[in-house]
């Protein structure tokens, strides 16, 4: 099963959203009664391995969860989209990464966001699934986990000849380097590149400029 061979590998989070839908947004120290409260799948890089396995793509998925209810939940949610939960680990260290959001009829959002689990994925465990990212096609990554776990998994697949896809994601000021040299497909929003590059980018000139950069 270790020597199986995906199409797609990516190296990233899991969140569970815990999303309430609210009249407004409540001040400080504020109760207030929400209409409507559901949980939901997130997480960059859960969203984007399980988006290709629904196009038909082998996908393998990299990633810890907690020894907890999100965790039991999240494998659940892989094998239900066909994505190997092979490298899925769990840790009684910390608790599954959640987003605890809170959404206003006018769409306004306020977001508080625990990492958990996520941080603690690390060189350990992308040495045990080196033999999935030697023979994958593509190996994807995010900025959601420990940013050097996702450059460790980059230059591994470098280094095997696998084409690198990086979403830099969220963004972070100072950047290591290494990242654009390890990265096949560099994929950014706006405001990532404004960040990355210092360039306002509101039109095409402007992307191209930043991309120069």
């Amino acid at each position: 099963m270790m020597e199986e061979a995906f199409d797609v590998v990516v190296v990233g989070s899991c969140m569970t959203d815990l999303v309430s839908q609210t009249p407004r947004l409540p001040k400080a120290g504020e109760t207030i009664h929400g209409h409507k409260f559901f949980i939901g799948f997130g997480g960059k890089g859960a969203n984007q391995c399980i988006q290709a396995a629904r196009l038909g793509v082998k996908t393998t998925m990299i990633c810890k969860v907690g020894k907890d209810f999100f965790g039991d939940a999240y494998i659940q949610n892989f094998k239900d989209n066909n994505v190997s939960t092979d490298f899925v680990w769990q840790t009684s260290d910390a608790a599954t990464g959640a987003a605890s959001i809170t959404v206003n009829d006018a769409g306004e959002n306020a977001i508080v966001i625990v990492a958990g689990a996520n941080m603690l994925l690390g060189g350990d465990e992308l040495q045990k699934a080196l033999p999935a990212i030697r023979k994958a096609k593509v190996l994807v990554c995010q900025l959601e986990i420990n940013p050097q776990t996702s450059l460790q998994a980059l230059q591994m697949a470098r280094d095997n000849k696998v084409k690198t896809v990086f979403n830099p994601a969220p963004a972070i000021p100072d950047l290591d380097y290494n990242f654009y040299k390890v990265s096949d497909v560099f994929c950014c929003n706006e405001s990532e590149a404004e960040l990355l590059t210092g360039f306002s980018v509101n039109n095409v000139e402007g992307a191209h400029r930043a991309s120069q950069e």
